[in-house]
């Protein structure tokens, strides 16, 4: 195993990829006004960012009870066990990127000068720079591995499907391990990280190099950008959809949740919802994690879309289901949030405040039936009636597909 500290890497971010990021269609070419900001953002950071990389090798990882014990660490993320698992991974890469506080310091200094699409434009071509950070790093974890007879499985981090962002700062201080100077993070309670543009990925490496071949969900390569790299053994395709899930047959017996229960929406837009925006995984000791896609809109700027992830851990069912854990984030990658009037007020206080949010904590799940709160239907996330609101939906979609399973 390796140790990759790089305080200068090379950054080149594909104009693609960048152009994805700031909400244009597959294909889309950046002209005109868009382009002079995305060019003016480009050059900006490559006179004045100062981006780093860092990865440190650990071995003997192991996996227990849907978890993985890295270093002594236990992370509680099933989605990164089964995949480790899967591969027969038993070693891993631990790594921090960021794209340095300069890109964003200046973001604030546009908005403030009255700049939104300056402020906008740099905002989002730090998170090009931390993507493309990661990939970069990944290729040269993959050059390592092709000589080492190894595969390198796709990255993950805190705050995607199956893990929460509150083991972020643990994950920190792993990474960090003997070298904290390597890291230069700060991490919140709530698991958000400053600089902001960083990010803190698992990347597990396996020497069972068929097991990768023939399964495209064990090979990094299909979500990684890097065309040209030599190491490369599936086509990248970025927009690949994650096989449905269905939901598992629960046990017998009385369902503790009303059947005839009367809903703030209609029966419809729930079956839709719990069809195409909700995954529920039942584990084996009967507790339920469920994921919730959101999607929603600013209430300025033009109306700018925004993807939010909630995660809720429900106990079993003969508890009555109690909500045991609850986090809402923004989507992996997804920057709408930052287009919210409130955001560009109030920054990393609101996302603290909206990570810290747990309506219903400890209650059954059956209780949201009975919930009153505001009826508040705006897209955002600016106002505490407005978060209320979305929880209330979430957790009403989770109580219907789960009364009727």
């Amino acid at each position: 195993m390796i140790e990759i500290s790089d305080a200068s890497p090379p950054v080149n971010v594909d104009p693609s990829e960048y152009t994805r990021l700031l909400g244009y269609p597959r294909g889309w070419t950046l002209d005109g006004r868009a382009r002079e900001l995305g060019d003016e953002a480009r050059e900006w950071y490559a006179r004045h960012g100062r981006p780093w990389t860092y990865a440190r090798g650990v071995e003997g990882i192991r996996i227990h009870d849907h978890a993985v014990v890295v270093d002594g660490v236990t992370f509680n993320s099933s989605r990164l066990s089964a995949t480790l698992a899967a591969a027969g991974a038993d070693r891993a890469f631990l790594v921090a990127v960021s794209a340095g506080p300069e890109l964003e310091e200046e973001a604030q200094v546009r908005w403030r000068d009255g700049k939104p699409d300056e402020y906008f434009f740099f905002e989002v071509y730090g998170s090009a720079v931390v993507e493309h950070l990661v990939t970069m790093t990944g290729a040269r974890l993959c050059a390592w591995a092709e000589g080492e007879v190894a595969a390198v499985l796709p990255h993950y981090s805190p705050g995607y499907t199956e893990w929460t962002i509150d083991e972020q700062p643990q994950l920190l201080d792993v990474i960090r391990g003997p070298r904290p100077a390597a890291v230069p993070l700060e991490v919140f309670d709530s698991g958000m990280l400053r600089p902001k543009k960083s990010l803190l990925a698992v990347f597990g490496v396996t020497r069972y190099v068929d097991r990768v071949r023939p399964l495209t969900e064990l090979s990094s390569c299909e979500g990684c950008s890097f065309v040209p790299c030599q190491y490369r053994r599936a086509p990248y395709r970025r927009s690949r959809s994650p096989a449905p899930s269905e939901l598992p047959i629960v046990a017998e017996g009385p369902n503790p949740l009303s059947g005839d229960a009367s809903y703030s929406v209609s029966l419809k837009a729930l079956q839709r919802w719990s069809r195409e925006r909700l995954t529920i995984e039942i584990r084996d000791d009967g507790r339920i994690a469920a994921v919730f896609r959101y999607e929603g809109t600013t209430c300025t700027n033009m109306g700018r879309p925004l993807h939010f992830h909630y995660h809720v851990t429900l106990g079993p069912r003969e508890d009555r289901y109690p909500l045991l854990e609850q986090w809402c984030g923004p989507a992996p990658g997804d920057e709408g949030y930052t287009a919210m009037c409130r955001y560009l007020k109030d920054g990393d206080e609101l996302m603290a405040s909206i990570a810290r949010e747990r309506p219903l904590e400890g209650q059954p799940l059956d209780d949201v039936v009975r919930w009153r709160r505001p009826a508040s239907p705006a897209g955002c996330y600016c106002e505490p009636e407005s978060r209320e609101h979305k929880w209330g939906l979430v957790l009403e979609t989770i109580h219907y597909a789960l009364a009727r399973s």
